[in-house]
């Protein structure tokens, strides 16, 4: 079955055209979107959900086929015993849905009123790590971010489903959303603004091992089997968490750039911190040394590493969320696995320390 974790994905791959790797904001547009029609974009839309609820994730909820969405597509048919979906016409157009039960969740889009929560976890986010490193909490920067996040989908998809009402939004104001099931940020952590000032930054917590898993025997991991496992592709850019020798999740990931690689090889989960703070050293982000010019960024859903730190027992490396999800299975990463903040959390429920990683 891992092995068919790589061959489904590489025929998934053959079938779509690659997408552009220069780094984006959260309210950046993609520069090769197609103008698609009202239809087609409910129906890309309904698929993205179908496999976002079945932790099949296609990353950001956009409406259109894109990538990502073959990939997950082509994954959970795997892990359901199911042929591989047959390739589209062209890069962009509708995608084989057919034995899918697309219905099953009812509309694709469904009405959200905004509340006073929403608004609480919004906040001015200086520009500079200095700067972000006097504040207490990375908050979101509006309250578009906020409810993008909160349902899986990037900002200008919200906007799209939502024309004219996204620039100053208000408690009470309904929107319309995708119909998943919708990212809590305080339900991660019951958490005060600087309540945690006094915890290590997460990637340089004591108790990591710079050597592989294989033949040790960590007690504070746990000496016992993990049922679970997790395996990564780098050149797919996808994870798969896996039951024994069965697929059960799959998230796109972004990975190591060529100036700080991702470990390869095989590790284990030693800890999950929640809404970590995070060491921010550009020669360790650049160049994979560390150094004396650093700053440690408080917590929140704009840290560098978003709302959960998988570590693995390589020192100062995890698995994470981030503060830029558009990016992620498009992007570089600096060493570290980066997935959207929802999907890190769905992650973070799934696997617990001592679970072996493989990042291959």
């Amino acid at each position: 079955m891992k092995a068919l974790f790589c061959l489904t994905l590489a025929a998934a791959l053959l079938t779509t055209a690659a997408p552009a790797a220069a780094k984006k904001s959260r309210t950046q547009r993609p520069t090769n979107e197609h103008k698609t029609d009202s239809r087609q974009i409910e129906a890309a839309t309904r698929l993205q959900i179908f496999l976002d609820r079945a932790n099949f994730s296609p990353g950001v909820i956009s409406g259109r086929y894109d990538e990502l969405t073959l990939k997950a597509l082509a994954l959970y048919r795997q892990a359901n015993g199911q042929p591989p979906p047959a390739a589209p016409a062209t890069p962009g157009s509708a995608a084989d849905v057919n034995g899918l039960d697309l219905a099953s969740f009812g509309p694709a889009f469904v009405p959200y009123t905004v509340t006073e929560a929403d608004l609480h976890t919004v906040g001015s986010v200086p520009n500079t790590p200095a700067a972000q490193a006097r504040v207490k909490f990375l908050a979101y920067r509006n309250a578009a971010e906020a409810i993008a996040e909160k349902f899986h989908c990037a900002i200008h998809f919200l906007e799209q489903l939502n024309p004219g009402k996204t620039k100053n939004i208000r408690p009470g104001d309904q929107l319309m959303v995708p119909n998943v099931e919708p990212f809590d940020l305080v339900a991660i952590k019951d958490l005060k603004p600087g309540s945690d000032a006094g915890v290590p930054a997460a990637n340089e917590l004591p108790g990591d091992d710079n050597s592989p898993s294989p033949g040790t025997n960590d007690k504070a991991a746990g000496s016992a089997p993990a049922p679970s496992s997790v395996k990564i592709d780098t050149k797919t850019n996808m994870l798969g968490v896996f039951e024994a020798d069965r697929l059960v999740a799959a998230y796109p990931v972004t990975i190591g750039s060529a100036q700080t690689a991702s470990p390869i090889g095989d590790w284990k989960v030693t800890r999950i911190a929640k809404l970590p703070r995070f060491r921010y050293d550009q020669q360790m982000l650049k160049h994979g040394r560390r150094s004396g010019n650093f700053h440690v960024l408080p917590p929140g859903p704009n840290s560098p590493v978003g709302v959960i730190w998988i570590a693995l027992n390589k020192k100062g490396i995890g698995i994470h969320g981030t503060n830029e999800p558009e990016t992620i299975g498009r992007a570089g990463s600096h060493g570290c696995v980066r997935l959207t903040n929802w999907d890190a959390v769905r992650l973070a429920q799934k696997i617990k320390p001592g679970v072996p990683v493989s990042i291959h």
